[in-house]
């Protein structure tokens, strides 16, 4: 039973239910460990340093996003293939696949280093960040960046693995890496006062040693592809396909990391209490998201395999009972957010007042999962069947055309002589009315159904 666990999964067998929620469950299990990461530097930051250390960590997070999306569009397009060609059982198009993505990725580390370092502390005085968090956030970003190579062929490799239908792997190299990343946390800051320079450096080291698990890992499944330095030469059929499936998908990324950086801009505005509070939302709601990314990941391989096989009717019959066990899964979610929110809250900081700013405003956000739900599952079955451009455009449109509109309208609106910046609740109605859009439109192209003449060749 263990030795199955690690075996690539052929998902075009067996009911389609049981075939996503065997693959989503250890999913879930690695993407909350994975989560635990930026969770354990909070709660050592805040528990440490202080309140304006966390909001360091937390103003540094939209750029960090904002500079993973080249390898978030190389793993999207990596996995896509990977299950369709793996699906199809053609090996040769397997190897070549997985070869040229770890090149690509490698040359894609090598100039993000050498092209974004100079430009971190710039980019924060930008965006209005306070004098008393600019130097750690600054110090933050610099060691994420030079150690980006962990968390990029992570990405990277973890995609393809899943994309074979192993979703057990990764999430033993996850867990591994995330007691690593707790030890060095409560190490490098509480022992040897290293500062919000300390998290980072944990949190890269913890990566490199996830990202080394995988290559190890796929180096020993030649029963299903080769793996060789033949394989490693770029192929120009091969990286046009892995950036004609994968841009759409880094370019809904960098859409939402630049909404992010632009509300952030706004929030920084607010103050530093305001900033500390959305960090610990952020942090809760990273692992509210959880189920929905997991989903979301899980019917991308789904539909990925099943397309290759041509099996179209059990692609539709997947999305119907994925979709479901994500909505339940994402009500349960929301209902343990405002029973206990307050008490989720208090454990990243002793600030009273923190923590209750903090709750009210996981409060507005808490319905808004069950809408994620929707939008993650149809989305994932979508790219699964080849079709990244569709979610781009319903990320762009909820993103650009609706949420930084909507949040800096309802802050110049609410302006007053006690408020002189408005209501800082914009952020999080913003935010709650774009995912409410995004299931709408997402449940409307996917019933349109023209993402059935998307697969690849």
């Amino acid at each position: 039973m263990l030795k199955s666990l690690y075996t690539p999964t052929d998902m075009t067998q067996g009911a389609p239910w049981k075939s996503i929620l065997m693959f989503t469950l250890p999913m879930l299990i690695g993407n909350i460990a994975q989560q635990l990461y930026n969770t354990v530097d909070s709660i050592v930051v805040g528990k440490y340093i202080g309140d304006s250390a966390l909001a360091a960590v937390g103003s540094a997070g939209p750029i960090i996003n904002m500079l993973l999306v080249l390898f978030i569009g190389i793993s999207a397009g990596a996995s896509i293939m990977v299950s369709q060609y793996f699906g199809a059982k053609n090996r040769e198009k397997l190897s070549y696949t997985i070869g040229n993505c770890i090149t690509v990725t490698l040359i894609c580390c090598i100039a993000l280093i050498i092209l974004a370092t100079p430009l971190i502390r710039p980019v924060l005085v930008m965006l209005n960040t306070p004098d008393t968090i600019i130097d750690g956030c600054t110090n933050y970003l610099v060691i994420s960046l030079i150690g980006i190579a962990g968390l990029a062929f992570y990405n990277i490799l973890s995609g393809i693995i899943r994309g074979l239908g192993d979703s057990f792997s990764t999430l033993i190299y996850l867990l591994v890496a995330t007691v690593i990343n707790i030890i060095l946390d409560i190490f490098f800051v509480a022992k040897i006062k290293m500062g919000v320079g300390g998290v980072a450096l944990a949190t890269v080291i913890a990566q490199t040693v996830s990202s080394i698990l995988c290559f190890i890992k796929l180096s020993k499944m030649t029963e299903f592809f080769d793996f060789g330095v033949k394989f490693l030469k770029p192929i120009k059929s091969y990286v046009n396909t892995i950036v004609k499936l994968g841009l759409p998908s880094g370019l809904t990324q960098a859409i939402f990391s630049s909404a992010m950086i632009i509300v952030q801009s706004l929030t920084n505005q607010f103050g530093e209490l305001f900033i500390a509070a959305n960090v610990v939302i952020m942090r809760v709601d990273g692992f509210a998201m959880m189920p929905n990314f997991s989903f979301g990941m899980a019917m991308t391989t789904f539909a990925g395999q099943n397309v290759g096989a041509g099996l179209y009717d059990r692609v539709t019959k997947g999305a119907k009972q994925g979709t479901l066990m994500a909505v339940i899964c994402s009500t349960i979610i929301t209902g343990v957010l405002l029973v206990f929110g307050k008490f989720l809250m208090g454990f990243f900081t002793d600030t009273a007042e923190l923590v209750d700013m903090s709750n009210y405003l996981m409060r507005i956000l808490a319905a808004g999962y069950i809408a994620v739900a929707v939008t993650q599952s149809l989305s994932g079955i979508m790219r699964g069947a080849g079709d990244t451009v569709t979610p781009m455009w319903i990320s762009l449109i909820t993103t650009v055309a609706v949420r930084v509109p909507v949040a800096y309208g309802i802050s110049y609106l609410t302006r007053t002589s006690e408020l002189p910046l408005g209501r800082s609740e914009c952020i999080q109605i913003s935010l709650l009315l774009s995912w409410v859009l995004g299931a709408v439109i997402t449940a409307i192209f996917y019933s349109r159904g023209k993402w059935k003449n998307k697969a690849i060749n």
